[in-house]
């Protein structure tokens, strides 16, 4: 590997002590390297160009803004963990040093995580927004503590009229956070298939449904109510009744670079659930 970046999360002060550490190091054996932080993605995505690898410093939220800058790249990342949970991360900070050197030689292997795409339409405020998501999509109640009604189609037929705090959408590797919460299923980190889940339903669909990848879903806020979107946890969108997203499959993935056995997942799983 000739060029590698290193985005940090720029409040945890450990995270960029660390990643100085880390590029004096990618430094003194003659690796370019360059640095920024992940909460400026213009910036990041113009720094790409020819880089073999991103190493990022922090935790899964460093990650998913990350992913959202590089995603038209196919440019592998390694996480490594200064948060608490982790699911996303795979090197922790004490062991990050002693494997650089079994990644610059090219170790590791590739793991491929599906995406979803969601498009924002709003013809009463005129715009028309694409995000990529590689973790959920949630429309929420928003500063009101009511529930809100959420009309959801699958495939440009009825499905229900959600009565609730709201709904997620999830990939495959957002089944372990907030979808797993509401009480959603976790499909296996390949998975293609995506999970459409209420928060707390009220006199309407409970179920948490699995979809497979060919599935259009699409989201209508409700008359009189009022919602946000949120995506990957980071862009908030206040939404207005009316207003609704498209959520499908994405022809685009996540590429991350593992030195855990391609069978951890499940030990792995055990062991981050019970903290």
């Amino acid at each position: 590997m000739k060029r590698i970046g290193i985005v940090y999360h720029p409040l945890n002060k450990g995270a960029l002590d660390l990643a100085r550490k880390v590029a004096g190091i990618l430094g003194s054996v003659d690796v370019n390297c360059w640095s920024c932080s992940a909460w400026e993605g213009q910036q990041l995505s113009k720094q790409v160009t020819d880089t073999d690898l991103i190493l990022t410093v922090g935790g899964d939220g460093t990650i998913l803004r990350t992913a959202q800058a590089l995603v038209s790249y196919s440019i592998p990342i390694i996480g490594i963990n200064m948060g608490k949970l982790g699911f996303l991360t795979e090197l922790t900070a004490s062991e990050a040093v002693d494997k650089l050197p079994a990644l610059l030689a090219g170790g590791g292997w590739i793991d491929e995580r599906a995406m979803l795409e969601v498009r924002l339409e709003s013809r009463q405020k005129k715009r028309d927004q694409k995000f990529l998501v590689l973790n959920d999509v949630v429309i929420a109640r928003g500063e009101i503590a009511r529930i809100i009604y959420i009309e959801a189609e699958i495939d440009d037929e009825p499905l229900t009229t959600y009565k609730a705090d709201g709904v997620i959408v999830a990939t495959a590797t957002g089944s372990t956070g907030y979808a797993l919460a509401c009480g959603g299923p976790i499909l296996h980190p390949q998975a293609v298939q995506f999970l459409l889940a209420p928060i707390v339903p009220h006199l309407s669909l409970n179920n948490t449904l699995v979809l497979p990848s060919e599935t259009k879903v699409k989201l209508r806020v409700g008359p009189i109510h009022k919602a946000v979107l949120s995506v990957d946890g980071h862009i908030s969108i206040p939404l207005d009744s009316n207003e609704s997203i498209t959520v499908k499959h994405s022809r685009l993935a996540t590429r991350f670079l593992r030195t855990s056995t391609r069978d951890s997942f499940y030990s792995m799983l055990e062991r981050k659930l019970k903290g």
